[in-house]
């Protein structure tokens, strides 16, 4: 237990001398953590409305393989896009491999079937009458996607939590892609994985600690926003 509680302090002292080396790393995650959830958001919260919303041939299966993607292997996707992305591979040209760009790929498709299928079930759950509501009203689709939005933003909150907790805890997908490179695409999570190889666990649970508060901060702003009073959008007065 000492031995946790002086990592703690080291997490502590590291932050308070501002030691360039921790910040770096925090920054490296911060990036890749941010924009990553970015364009999975982007990506996905269309797709989770389709899917949610959509009365096509094809959107069972499609559920099925968003909610099959929550559980895609880490490690399998990082040399999936590692292979893809090295020279003469289709995506060589891109020159994304060992570089923050190629680990932000890695880490969006690991987010993206998270924010679909947790779009996807919050929409469906909405009341019927609420969207016939709206269209009979004459929404658009734009209007009716965003009542919808709105509505299920607990769930949409959610599937962000939930991306950037994968994001700030991944390691596989950053070392195949991104070669764990100090400096330039190692992140805390990662650089806890070295500490710890190198017998450096004082400085292990030290970056951890600080991972662990970063996570808690960010999950804390978007449970409040997550949890705070809904207005309804229909039948408000006038």
């Amino acid at each position: 237990m000492n031995f946790l509680w002086d990592g703690v302090k080291q997490a502590a002292d590291l932050l308070t001398s501002g030691d360039p080396d921790t910040f770096e790393v925090v920054g490296i995650t911060l990036r890749m953590a941010l924009w990553s959830t970015f364009f999975a958001l982007a990506l996905g919260l269309p797709l989770g409305l389709a899917l949610g919303l959509g009365r096509f041939r094809g959107r069972r299966p499609a559920l099925a393989v968003a909610n099959a993607g929550m559980g895609l292997p880490p490690v399998v996707v990082g040399l999936v896009v590692a292979l893809l992305l090295f020279r003469g591979s289709a995506l060589g040209d891109l020159n994304l491999l060992y570089t923050l760009n190629g680990v932000i790929l890695a880490q969006t498709l690991l987010a993206l079937p998270l924010v679909v299928a947790f779009t996807a079930a919050s929409v469906q759950s909405l009341p019927e009458m609420l969207i016939d509501q709206a269209r009979a009203l004459g929404a658009s689709r734009i209007q009716v996607g965003a009542l919808a939005l709105r509505e299920a933003r607990v769930g949409v909150l959610a599937a962000t939590i939930a991306a950037l907790g994968s994001a700030f805890a991944e390691v596989g997908a950053v070392v195949l892609v991104g070669g764990n490179i100090e400096g330039e695409t190692q992140t805390l999570a990662s650089a806890v994985l070295v500490r710890v190889s190198a017998g450096e666990y004082g400085r292990a649970i030290a970056l951890g600690t600080i991972l662990l508060g970063l996570i808690l901060l960010l999950a804390a702003v978007l449970t409040f926003a997550q949890q705070h009073e809904r207005r309804p959008l229909l039948g408000r007065p006038s």
